[in-house]
């Protein structure tokens, strides 16, 4: 007696299907990394542009504190997805092939994590703008990957 699977598979044949990657075309793009990478630059700058009350104003040390805690959690939070981002493209996308003509290619991904982590517990300008460079760089290698040449923007 048959199972149900091969019954169903005698009923509707398939071809086999296989893919290049994890996840249909179109599901990867470093795009997501870089929208989170730009906003770690922007929280940097503006945790390093804010200044701090200078007298003994309880109202004026609160609003400072507060805008501050949110500069810093947003910074954190975007630099952890960013490194999300770029790890899922790194095991997910990119397959032996890849390193062939990009032999760098693990050696730019694990700097990329790297910086991710180094926005996380630091307010470094100098960091914050290498993380956007690598994430340039590997928006460059995604898309040259797949005969494209998509132009890299950002917001700012």
């Amino acid at each position: 007696m048959k199972n149900l699977k091969a019954m169903i598979n005698d009923w509707f044949p398939a071809e086999d299907a296989n893919a290049h990657c994890d996840g249909p075309c179109g599901v990867y793009d470093p795009a997501d990394a870089r929208i989170k990478a730009e906003a770690v630059l922007s929280m940097t700058k503006k945790i390093l542009a804010l200044s701090p009350p200078s007298d003994g104003d309880s109202a004026a040390w609160a609003a400072y504190l507060n805008t501050m805690s949110r500069y810093i959690a947003i910074k954190e939070e975007q630099a952890h997805k960013a490194k999300e981002e770029l790890l899922v493209l790194w095991t997910d996308y990119f397959k032996p092939v890849h390193l062939e003509k990009y032999p760098d290619l693990h050696t730019t991904f694990w700097n990329a994590a790297k910086l991710c982590s180094a926005c996380k517990v630091e307010v470094n300008l100098e960091h914050a703008e290498e993380l956007m460079a690598t994430v340039e760089k590997i928006h460059d290698i995604f898309w040259a990957t797949k005969g494209r040449d998509v132009t890299y923007y950002t917001a700012s």
